[in-house]
């Protein structure tokens, strides 16, 4: 198996640099050094392994104890399917010289396996510091006779804490959030499809990139504490690795994905700053709508469920939609419209019978679409519903196969009825080949059904994930197994966006929760947000048309959210199966934050948003607040109450401020402030610089 990488010209040199002039002796036991003014790294010259790593700035020595350095770790997966590893501390290094002051060449020959075995494997890699980042780039050749599951590297044996003492933290990206965790409470691994994660002290970090946008294969980040205390230089003892789960082939060879560690100053916009500055060299922004770049606000309805209920036919979605008119709501995700309602049947696209005619359904959609309330389409392509005649006579082609030829299947959901929610009964699905081209074709088949009902978008449920399912044996689907299922996604999202081309140009294309990197095909993302929840996706992209659920009967909290981190707001009465109507508080208080976005769009809907940075706040009690910056450069601040009952006092400081002004949700004109002001509960304010 062959996996290719995209890599820059200086990439390649640097590997063909590396590989040319590695064919000498091994080197003698010592040390070599390569830094620069701010990152210094060194490597045993016997070993290989990581002896120091450290932020010249801060003298954060991140590689801890120089004895607890590590090298690599290789899984192997034999014909017996016997556990297998090549251990890096087991293995002399073949070379490890300096290329330059700031870069170095490792490699590793002929390795011992566990049992005692030399396989003909080799790993090169070429180590750089460019400021604050150590680069790794690596190849690995693999002559023997068994397949190479993963590789762990690089690898840090002693992944020490800042110089403040404080616990580290992990953070990565996951579904509109930046979830983090200690990393030294129990084996950690951090990934879910995220091209990098933060290792966070309060004051300094080491963000960790998996430097291929492309989705080649997996890489994870994985934190292993370990058990004796008394090695560690503080505390319990953490080894840190990236995991790639390149599995190649006997008598094949192939680039790793590159990695790079980048310390940095502060929090973790620092951190994501760094990936966000790589991010613009790949990220291809995608053409959107018009309307969805204004201020908009959505309902999410369900008309049926896999229970067939047949809540609302096609002829009375017109009720819903004049409502929306009425209240200056946007768009509806009309969910459950197609045939086996929701999540039910997948992955057809056809309309059911049971709620009346195709032609009715697309009737209304125009009608809607003509008083000016968009729809969208919810539907899903990752699943076959194993309940139907479709599933048994084609569909199983493509699904996804474990190591020994078994169907993966996605448990489907428990809603209503007594035999659901005991665990049965339910519309169990398989877990469709993304990587496979003939499926990839049935799903586009599928999604111009939706095409032809003549709707402003849809959103793809679930689109953020496969279930548990990473890789697919299936021998059958176009690729040396297994495959990465991931790495079909942004394939088949390209095969669907020419499909709307032909159609509407102005299609959207929006989705539950998707990476970062999908954000490419899948620009606007819809996602439930908690008190906690990190705006990261917001903080990346400014503009991105960011959809959050709105669902409580008097949601200020929710609402105040989407105000702070200027998310779209999804009305959702009765867990979306009501009417808009149905909770006037909360589509009220909405109606009024809408309004005020369209009143200062300038600095709140069309201005950069920078989170907590360019701005302090001082309170009495529990603020929120968000810094914007308008294209003029005035700025303003969003703060939000979020006590239940206790009006606070806050004071803003902006740096070498003009004259500040306030507005509020219910009351929008200006008024001036010298930058304290009291905050009612659950309510927020604006601060704008005039």
């Amino acid at each position: 198996m062959k996996i290719k990488l995209i890599l820059s010209p200086m990439s390649c040199f640097w590997r063909a640099l590396c590989i040319g002039l590695l064919c000498t002796q091994p080197a003698v036991a010592g040390e070599i050094v390569i830094d620069d003014s701010q990152l210094l790294v060194s490597f045993d010259t016997s070993s290989g392994a990581v002896l120091r790593f450290e932020n010249k700035g801060t003298h954060w020595a991140v590689e801890g104890t120089p004895r607890l350095g590590a090298s690599f770790e290789l899984d192997l997966l034999p014909d017996d399917h016997k556990p297998d590893a090549i251990l890096g501390k087991n293995q002399a290094a073949f070379a490890v010289e300096k290329i330059s002051g700031q870069s170095a060449r490792l490699q590793w020959k002929n390795l011992v396996d566990e049992h005692g075995h030399v396989l003909p494997i080799t790993l090169t890699v070429c180590a750089s510091v460019v400021g604050k980042a150590l680069n790794f780039q690596a190849d690995i050749e693999n002559d023997s006779s068994v397949m190479i599951e993963s590789v762990k590297f690089p690898f840090l044996g002693d992944l020490n804490r800042a110089p403040d003492r404080a616990p580290l933290t992990v953070s990565h990206m996951w579904y509109g959030n930046l979830s983090s965790q200690e990393v030294s409470k129990s084996p950690t691994v951090m990934s879910r499809q995220s091209l990098f994660c933060l290792i966070q002290s309060p004051k300094e970090g080491v963000c960790v990139e998996m430097k291929n946008p492309t989705q080649p294969y997996l890489v994870d980040f994985m934190f292993r504490p370990q058990d004796s205390v008394k090695q560690s230089s503080v505390g319990r003892r953490v080894e840190f690795f990236a995991r790639h789960f390149i599995y190649l082939h006997p008598h094949s060879s192939a680039p790793l994905a590159p990695i790079a560690l980048e310390c940095y100053d502060g929090d973790w916009h620092a951190g994501v700053d760094i990936y966000k500055k790589w991010r613009t060299s790949w990220f291809k922004e995608p053409s959107i709508p018009a309307w969805i770049k204004q201020v908009n606000s959505w309902q999410q309805l369900q008309i049926d469920s896999p229970v067939q209920d047949h809540r609302v036919p096609y002829t009375n979605l017109i009720f819903y939609a004049n409502q929306c008119a009425k209240n200056g709501v946007g768009a509806i995700q009309l969910v459950g419209w197609n045939h086996w309602g929701q999540d039910g049947g997948d992955p057809a696209q056809d309309t059911e019978p049971g709620l009346g005619s195709w032609t009715q359904l697309h009737d209304f959609i125009h009608q809607s679409q003509e008083m000016g309330v968009k729809i969208i389409l919810f539907a899903k392509l990752n699943w076959a519903d194993l309940t139907t005649e479709w599933y048994s006579n084609e569909l199983y082609k493509y699904e996804c196969t474990d190591p020994d030829g078994k169907m993966y299947e996605q448990g489907g959901y428990s809603y209503y009825t007594p035999a659901e929610l005991a665990g049965y009964e339910m519309h169990r699905r398989a877990v469709m080949d993304f990587q496979d081209p003939a499926y990839r074709d049935v799903a586009t088949a599928e999604f111009k059904k939706t095409l032809a009902l003549g709707s402003a978008g849809w959103l793809w449920d679930e689109v953020c994930h496969h279930a548990s399912v990473l890789y697919s044996w299936s021998p059958n689907h176009g690729y040396d197994p297994p495959g990465y299922i991931y790495g079909g996604d942004m394939p088949l999202e390209r095969q669907l966006w020419a499909a709307a081309d032909q159609v509407n140009t102005n299609f959207l294309f929006s989705g539950e929760g998707p990476e970062d990197w999908l954000m490419q095909y899948v620009p606007c993302s819809y996602f439930r947000i908690t008190a906690d929840s990190i705006p990261v996706c917001r903080y990346l992209d400014p503009q991105a048309p960011l959809v959050v659920a709105v669902t409580g009967f008097n949601d200020r909290e929710k609402l105040n959210l989407c105000l702070l981190d200027r998310y779209i707001i999804e009305y959702e009465p009765y867990d979306f199966k009501g009417f808009l109507e149905d909770f006037p508080m909360t589509l009220a208080y909405g109606k009024q934050i809408d309004a005020l976005r369209r009143k200062y769009a300038d600095y709140i809907w069309f201005g950069t948003f920078k989170d907590t940075l360019g701005a302090s706040v001082n309170s009495n009690g529990s603020i929120r607040y968000a810094v914007y910056q308008a294209h003029n450069g005035k700025r303003a601040v969003v703060l939000i109450n979020t006590e239940s009952s206790k009006i606070i006092t806050a004071s803003v400081k902006l740096p070498n401020s003009g004259r500040l002004m306030t507005a509020t949700p219910e009351n929008p004109g200006l008024a001036p402030t010298n930058g304290t002001l009291k905050i009612n509960p659950r309510s927020a304010v604006v601060v704008m610089e005039q």
